[in-house]
């Protein structure tokens, strides 16, 4: 135990000091297309399967038959197509005991009345036992306007805090693409499965939105210090500096990954195998996935895509070509030295003994006053 926890500290500390590194930034293009094939499988299952919005968005009744032992669904839907055989009901189990179902629209107190008669009676509880809950669609209607307004004022709240933060459009851009990368997918996740979409599933979109903001401002943070004085020197490459960046706080991310969802897969089974449907398993779905999503996208998509978008610029552009020329003149004065070259000694700017680079290089002393 004890050496594989001196492993994982020598290793954390080598991606620190920048003795060993991954190339992330080098090979940003596998990673776009990863995150590509993902966000299209998702696109299309939102298109072809849809999304199962619950009677919260789009408006009817829920039923809720508590008490019963038994849990074969088929009952309710026979039950339901004998009031409305029209409706197609969606019925799920909630917990040990208890049966939900859901339905259109209800005209009539009457009719739903009938209804929690004939539930009662298929699953042998008494009347009192069967609640219900109705739901107008235009209230539906408006909570989903409503809730997706949130999202846009959350999502231009973003991207304005991470611009005056940062003072990087390319910062900015790169963390929005992240935040709609990381929403797309989750989403795309609860079309595949099939689970409906509640105010408790927006709530975990919203949350992930938070955390995977909060891991990827601390990247650029990292990547904001390592390239404050990128163009003073000539020894590292603006997208070598990034690359470091994302290695130094690799080890962070991993381990604020883990701890975060080991419990929220710990509520995700509980809330799939003994709770059944209900608001702990519609948020723990959204807050697993997302947040998994969310890990990968602040390390492999939002910094490697802010690189994309300065290695664009003239100023970034200058200075590797005078990166390149301060390189070859490195090389030469270490076969003057009669000394190896090492590719990777140059890049994370390791000074060899003998090698006297220049002035700018050498300790600075104080000035007696």
């Amino acid at each position: 135990m004890t050496k594989t926890v001196k492993a994982r500290t020598s290793w954390g500390n080598a991606l620190y000091t920048g003795e060993k590194s991954y190339d992330v930034v080098k090979y940003r293009w596998r990673f776009y297309a990863v995150s590509i094939f993902l966000c299209l499988i998702a696109v299309v299952a939102i298109g072809v399967r849809g999304l199962n919005l619950g009677i919260d968005f789009t408006g009817g009744s829920e039923f809720t038959i508590s008490g019963t032992s038994e849990h074969d669904q088929n009952r309710a839907i026979a039950a339901v197509h004998e009031i409305m055989p029209n409706d197609e009901p969606l019925v799920s189990s909630v917990g040990n005991d208890s049966i939900r179902v859901q339905t259109g629209a209800i005209d009539g107190q009457d009719k739903i009345n009938n209804l929690r008669d004939k539930l009662a009676g298929v699953y042998g509880v008494s009347n009192d036992k069967v609640s219900n809950t109705s739901i107008g669609p235009t209230w539906g209607a408006s909570v989903g306007s409503k809730a997706l307004e949130g999202l846009i004022v959350f999502l231009i709240a973003i991207a304005l805090f991470m611009t005056m933060y940062f003072r990087s459009i390319q910062m900015a851009v790169g963390g929005i693409v992240a935040l709609l990368h990381d929403l797309i997918i989750t989403v795309g996740v609860y079309a595949i499965v099939g689970w409906e979409i509640t105010p408790a599933s927006v709530i975990g979109f919203l949350t992930i939105l938070g955390y995977s903001m909060y891991d990827t401002v601390v990247v650029f943070d990292k990547v904001r210090e390592n390239t404050r004085t990128v163009f003073s020197q000539t020894r590292s490459k603006y997208s070598e500096l990034a690359n470091l960046a994302v290695n130094q706080t690799l080890v962070r991310s991993i381990n604020t990954s883990v701890v975060a969802l080991l419990p929220i897969g710990a509520i995700l089974f509980f809330g799939v195998f003994y709770m059944g449907a209900g608001t702990l398993r519609d948020i723990a779905l959204a807050l697993f996935v997302g947040m998994a999503v969310g890990a990968y996208s602040s390390v492999f998509l939002a910094t490697p895509l802010e690189v994309s978008l300065r290695q664009s610029t003239k100023k970034i552009k200058a200075h590797n070509q005078s990166v390149e020329v301060a390189r070859e003149e490195f090389k030469k004065k270490l076969t003057e030295f009669g000394q190896e070259i090492d590719e990777d000694a140059i890049k994370i700017a390791k000074l060899l003994p003998g090698v006297r680079l220049n002035n700018s290089a050498q300790p600075k002393r104080r000035k007696k006053k």
